[in-house]
């Protein structure tokens, strides 16, 4: 199949993501799954999608720069396939120029009119010609021209501004436009790494040791690696190394009762039924019965047995579990400001009102959850978001309204290697550009 094909492929994905509001990591899957393109062009279709995510803001401040119509004239199909176009022209050396433009200007006759293919050839052209002098906004305005260099919303950027120093905000929004790596967490209740690396490893999939896991391995060089034969035996999950220190800091022991009010996809659950050889007993909650069935569907596939799901509000309580858990995970909704660089549509979809309004339900969860914990017993929350007022200023809030916890000292229960500057405290932030992970945040509190 023809790299056109591909493009086209790309600007609808595109399309839908921008236009309907889908999220880019299932659509991309599900587009491809059924598109017949061969692996290579899989490659560039998720290059050509997530790319232009990534770099949006930048694309239409060039677009912006050399287009004679007004942004808001511009048809939502013209101005997607100029979206494309301008990314792989600024940003892909390997595709020729001319091929771009002309594959674009195709587009644009099957989506729009001959008028608009003239438009889309001559905006192009001119965008080619002048591509090594575009520069960016002036550095005076620092958060307008980080914006745009990195393509973040400005609110983010003045935020992160505000939390943070200016070249660490910097370096962040850099990484968020890297490509992140895919990393899967080897199931030892069915297999071990060497097996599972010997078989990716014969389907051509290069293959490392992850970074602060033991059972974590690093892959490249697959698009779809849970259609492999051992991903439905359920020898691995396709989890982020930054997730799979939240069941390390649980640190569950066989045997043991543990309450994950806010579980699914439920990752997390069945990596600590994993940790506790599975035995003893995992209640995985949420809200939406189609999303405990995924959870149910993947501790089959795995082999897991002692994770019983319920349909259950975390914002409710359950006087059934008051003082009897040993650990209670708190793995809160939240805002994912930790995710944009694996899910970069994120930061469109994202307002400022939303933070507000999520910590006050965070806090609340917390504060339920706290009640099932019996003494001794670990409350981990958790958050895959870059934002303070969602994380250790939840954790600082409960605690100031609870003195029966208490945070632990987490440095024996994390990795030697990870930069860890607040476990002593009892928390860890995880960072994209320091850590090479997600975005995460991690605190273990104690009943006293």
């Amino acid at each position: 199949m023809d790299k056109s094909w591909a493009r086209e492929e790309a600007y609808l994905i595109l399309s839908k993501v921008i236009s309907r509001g889908a999220y880019s990591n299932i659509e991309i899957r599900k587009k491809l799954n059924s598109s017949g393109l061969e692996k290579l062009d899989k490659a560039l279709v998720t290059e050509i999608v997530n790319g232009t995510l990534r770099n949006m803001i930048y694309i239409d401040w060039v677009l912006s720069k050399f287009s004679n119509i007004k942004e808001e004239k511009i048809s939502a199909n013209i101005k997607n396939i100029l979206r494309c176009g301008v990314y792989q022209i600024m940003f892909l050396d390997k595709i020729p120029d001319s091929a771009v433009c002309n594959e674009s200007v195709e587009l644009a006759k099957k989506y729009g009119n001959m008028g608009s293919s003239k438009f889309v050839n001559g905006l192009l052209r001119n965008i080619v010609r002048n591509k090594e002098t575009i520069g960016y906004p002036d550095k005076g305005k620092l958060a307008e021209y980080l914006s745009v260099k990195y393509s973040h919303p400005v609110w983010l950027v003045e935020k992160w501004l505000k939390d943070f120093e200016d070249k660490f905000t910097e370096e962040l929004m850099k990484s968020n436009n890297d490509v992140p790596p895919l990393t899967i967490r080897i199931n030892k209740l069915k297999t071990n790494k060497q097996e599972v690396i010997d078989d990716l490893e014969g389907h051509g999939i290069a293959c490392s040791e992850g970074l602060y896991n033991e059972e974590a391995v690093s892959v490249r060089g697959t698009s779809s690696i849970e259609s492999l034969e051992i991903f439905n035996k359920g020898f691995f999950s396709v989890q982020d190394e930054s997730s799979m220190l939240v069941s390390k800091v649980m640190n569950p022991k066989p045997d043991s009762l543990i309450i994950d009010v806010c579980s699914a996809p439920g990752g997390k659950a069945a990596h600590m039924a994993e940790l506790m050889d599975n035995k003893g007993l995992i209640i995985a909650r949420d809200i939406h019965q189609h999303k405990l069935d995924l959870i149910n569907k993947a501790c089959s596939r795995l082999g897991i047995n002692i994770v019983k799901t319920q349909l259950f509000d975390a914002l409710s309580i359950d006087k059934a579990y008051i003082g009897a858990a040993d650990g209670v995970l708190v793995d809160a909704p939240c805002s994912g400001l930790g995710l944009l660089r694996r899910k970069p549509d994120l930061r469109w979809k994202k307002k400022p009102d939303d933070l507000d309004s999520l910590s006050n339900i965070q806090y609340e969860i917390l504060k339920n959850a706290s009640l099932y914990v019996k003494k001794g017993g670990a409350l981990i929350y958790s958050t895959c978001t870059l934002n303070k007022n969602e994380n250790i200023e939840i954790v600082k809030k409960f605690l100031a309204a609870n003195d029966g916890f208490y945070l632990d000292n987490i440095e024996n229960l994390i990795p030697q290697n990870l930069y860890a500057p607040d476990a002593k405290e009892g928390y860890l932030e995880l960072f994209p550009h320091i850590h090479n992970t997600d975005g995460f945040f991690i605190a273990r509190l104690i009943k006293r």
